[in-house]
C-alpha cells in the first residue's frame, strides 16, 4: 500500500483526515455518518473510498443507506474536494455503504447490532475455538457476547478480535 511521490508535502493520512472532516459535514446534512475513509494506490491509480452509514440498527432497507444517499454524498463531496483542492493528484472517488456483511470494529458496533448474526475471528483461541459464528449479545465489561452455534454464550475480549463481520441473513 504505497503512496505516490506527490504526497511528499501532504501524506495520505492527512488527505484521509481532511476528507473525513469534509465528508462528515456532507453526510450529516442527510442524517448520515462516515464509517470509513481510505486513500490508496490500486491498479487503476489512486482511489479515495468513502463509506457512509446511517446511525441506528439499519434493520430494514428503509433504514439503510440508499443508492440516492451515496449519489448525493458523492456529488457534494466531489464538488467540495475540487474547490478546496484537498487531494493533490488524480484520483477516483467511490462512495458506498459498509454493506450487508459490514465489518464490526468498535464496541458500539457490537451493541448496535445485538441480535444479528456475526462471525468473529480471534487472535487467540477462546473456549477452544479460533472463531465464533452466532447471534451477537452486545458488550459487557469489555467483552463481546456471542451466542455460538454450539448453543453456548461466549465472552470474547474486544482486544482479542482480529476481524468481525455481520453475516447476511435471508
Amino acid at each position: 500500500m504505497g503512496v505516490c511521490p506527490l504526497f511528499s508535502f501532504m501524506g495520505a493520512e492527512t488527505v484521509v483526515e481532511k476528507v473525513r472532516e469534509i465528508a462528515g459535514r456532507v453526510a450529516a446534512d442527510r442524517g448520515l455518518e462516515i464509517f470509513d475513509v481510505q486513500f490508496r494506490r490500486e491498479a487503476p491509480g489512486m482511489v479515495l473510498r468513502v463509506q457512509i452509514d446511517r446511525p441506528g440498527p439499519a434493520a430494514s432497507a428503509e433504514e439503510s443507506v440508499s443508492v440516492e444517499d451515496c449519489a448525493h454524498v458523492s456529488r457534494e463531496l466531489s464538488a467540495i474536494l475540487d474547490v478546496e483542492d484537498v487531494v493533490p493528484s488524480a484520483y477516483t472517488l467511490e462512495v458506498s455503504s459498509p454493506g450487508l456483511d459490514r465489518p464490526l470494529r468498535r464496541a458500539d458496533d457490537y451493541r448496535r447490532f445485538a441480535g444479528r448474526v456475526a462471525k468473529i475471528v480471534m487472535r487467540e483461541r477462546i473456549d477452544g475455538q479460533g472463531f465464533f459464528r452466532g447471534r451477537l449479545g452486545g458488550v459487557e465489561g469489555g467483552d463481546v457476547l456471542i451466542d455460538g452455534e454450539d448453543g453456548k454464550t461466549h465472552r470474547v475480549p474486544l482486544g482479542a478480535i482480529t476481524r468481525a463481520n455481520l453475516e447476511v441473513e435471508f
